[in-house]
């Protein structure tokens, strides 16, 4: 399997969202778009990996969280990693991470990476950890809110923890 990582294209956008769409997937070429457009200003590195010429999954890297501690620590944030359901157990949500950690390395010490807490995101929360991250201590949080003690919330993919890793 010949897996090449590179930058997002502006063609990349649909055939994104057509692959997710084709697994059951809902993720509108719009978001894609928008990704591409950060991508281009800089407030957003977003890397796609292709096997064979065909897509396989991406990440992004957002260089200015709204995470409030990754964003008081100007701690570069890894956001939406997603693999294609065909390609999970390759190795090619590893491969990304590592690329993304090479490109934050270059500016910053540490990398952060926000995990749901639902089952659905198990092999998420063990990849992160095998790699070194940990929480980065301020408990769980929802829509870069903090939560205490008797909030109510809904469980979503927006309910995280948050992780970070030296580099260094």
């Amino acid at each position: 399997m010949a897996l090449v990582i590179r930058n997002i294209r502006e063609d990349d956008c649909q055939i994104i969202s057509d692959c997710f769409k084709q697994q059951g997937w809902n993720k509108p070429v719009s978001q894609y778009r928008k990704y591409y457009s950060e991508h281009m200003s800089g407030k957003r590195t977003v890397l796609v990996a292709f096997t064979n010429d065909d897509f396989a999954g991406y990440l992004t890297i957002v260089w200015s969280s709204d995470y409030p501690w990754f964003k008081q620590n100007d701690i570069p944030e890894i956001m939406d990693l997603n693999v294609l359901k065909k390609y999970w157990r390759r190795g090619i949500a590893t491969r990304l991470m590592d690329k993304a950690e090479q490109l934050i390395a270059q500016k910053s010490n540490q990398a952060g990476i926000g995990v749901g807490l639902t089952g659905d995101y198990g092999p998420a929360q063990i990849l992160y950890l095998k790699r070194g991250y940990i929480p980065d201590g301020k408990g769980i949080s929802q829509n870069e809110k903090y939560l205490n003690r008797g909030d109510k919330v809904t469980v979503d993919d927006d309910l995280i923890l948050c992780l970070t890793k030296n580099l260094v």
